[in-house]
């Protein structure tokens, strides 16, 4: 009862809370096992104010505390520490304040817990938790941690800290900051999204959400195979979201280095765009001109090798080429080696289209469990994505109308009577002279992969 006694209950969800009741299992909101021990405290979403009482502490037998979505404030009561058989936590979207109590560290059967939007302060113990959550709490640091934390910051056991070291090193800062600008400004399911970041002497760390199955690069390498279904979803999931950071982001952006080593895949192998730290805000006095070119050698566009100048149709290139790796499942520079792949890559591709014997292209370890229609249209969007001049290949909302199965035939057949028209004999093919772009050694040490996937 001295949990009723602290809290303000506007909507009465708590009204037959009977002191003189034998049973609390009757009781609203609370959960009872078999045995009638009250295993579980849940009011989330019911308006409710005041203070969580330290009385919490002397429900031993509670598996699951669901508070979130209220108005309480003050500290969260150590005496949390003798439930010792809570396995969730959920206190989220309050007002709690103070610090985390250590004595929570000790929980050695708490698996999830939430602590994200209070106005929680001081450092963070080391918690057993598997998922831990304090997103939304401005004044928290790392335990033992020295460093200036800024804003907000999440530090899960599941998490990614991706490390820029030495801070003084010419171009660290630049990259850093350009990449804490770009994440938190673009903000869609299929980016990447930044948790908060840290600055020390030696280190500038970025804190992302962890992505159970790793890139797509790394998957497409391992085991389990991924599945045509979940291939053809990562293609579109990728197309949106560089969809949103052309088209929907003020100002646009460019990513400059789209490679399946930077798409990343959730729980759910959902496609998630990440390593922003080559990316490119764009506005109206941009001339998209740069000094040096940056980015992954056999993704870079040709006219980005050959002038610096990038925009949009930079990363058109770049996904039709991942639309390639994922079809083949090899990494572009691996691409067009093999005994039977002759010529120039994006050539070869378009000879086995037009001789209708696209089973080469697909990845072997699919084991032909692949929609032929769908292979067919994803190679057309691949080949119209890495057209040589940049004016010819499709904005990115038109890549992802044609994934979803519009207007490709027509953009397709408008293609075809462009390249008729324009073929000659003994005429050197776009993809020729891209071919001639890539191999040229002092283009490669200045296209050199300069950031590794997070």
């Amino acid at each position: 009862m001295g949990i009723k006694a602290s809290l303000h209950d506007p909507h009465g969800v708590l009204e037959n809370w009977d002191g003189d009741a034998v049973d609390p299992c009757s009781w609203t909101m609370i959960t009872c096992s078999p045995e009638s021990l009250v295993i579980g405290l849940g009011t989330p979403s019911q308006n409710l104010s005041g203070t969580l009482s330290p009385s919490i502490g002397n429900l031993t037998n509670l598996q699951i505390v669901l508070l979130q979505n209220n108005n309480i404030t003050g500290p969260i009561p150590g005496e949390l520490r003798k439930l010792s058989k809570l396995h969730t936590l959920d206190l989220s979207n309050n007002f709690f304040t103070g610090e985390i109590p250590s004595s929570l560290s000790h929980m050695r059967s708490l698996q999830y817990m939430d602590l994200s939007y209070n106005n929680l302060s001081g450092p963070v113990p080391r918690f057993p938790a598997k998922t831990f959550n304090i997103v939304g709490n401005p004044l928290i640091c790392p335990t033992g941690s020295e460093p200036e934390c800024f804003g907000t910051t999440l530090m899960p056991m599941s998490m990614n800290l991706n490390s820029t070291q030495n801070g003084n090193a010419v171009g660290g800062d630049i990259q850093f900051q350009t990449e804490v600008e770009m994440i938190s400004l673009a903000v869609h399911r299929n980016l990447l999204r930044l948790y908060g970041f840290c600055i020390t002497p030696t280190e500038r760390l970025l804190v992302y959400p962890y992505m159970s199955n790793g890139s797509v690069a790394s998957r497409l390498k391992g085991k389990p195979v991924l599945d045509w279904g979940t291939r053809k979803r990562i293609a579109l999931g990728t197309a949106r979201g560089l969809l949103y950071l052309h088209e929907q982001c003020d100002p646009k952006i460019i990513h400059r280095d789209v490679k399946a080593a930077n798409i990343l895949l959730d729980d759910y192998c959902e496609a998630v765009v990440g390593d922003f730290g080559l990316a490119k805000l764009l506005d109206h006095q941009d001339s998209h001109v740069t000094t040096a070119v940056r980015g992954t050698v056999g993704h870079i566009a040709p006219e980005y090798l050959s002038t610096g100048q990038s925009s949009e149709k930079t990363d058109v290139f770049g996904f039709g080429i991942l639309l390639l790796e994922l079809i083949t499942g090899q990494r572009a520079l691996e691409f067009g080696k093999a005994a039977n792949q002759k010529g120039a890559m994006l050539d070869w591709v378009k000879k086995i289209h037009q001789e209708k014997k696209l089973e080469m292209l697909v990845d072997k370890d699919l084991k032909g469990n692949y929609d032929r229609i769908e292979l067919e249209e994803m190679v057309q969007v691949a080949l119209l994505c890495t057209q040589f001049l940049p004016s010819h290949r499709p904005k990115m909302s038109e890549v992802v109308r044609m994934l979803e199965g519009d207007g490709l035939a027509e953009r397709w057949e408008a293609s075809q009577r462009v390249e008729a028209t324009k073929s000659k004999p003994h005429e050197f093919s776009s993809s020729d002279r891209y071919s001639d772009l890539t191999d040229d050694s002092s283009l490669l040490v200045q296209a050199m992969e300069l950031s590794g996937p997070r």
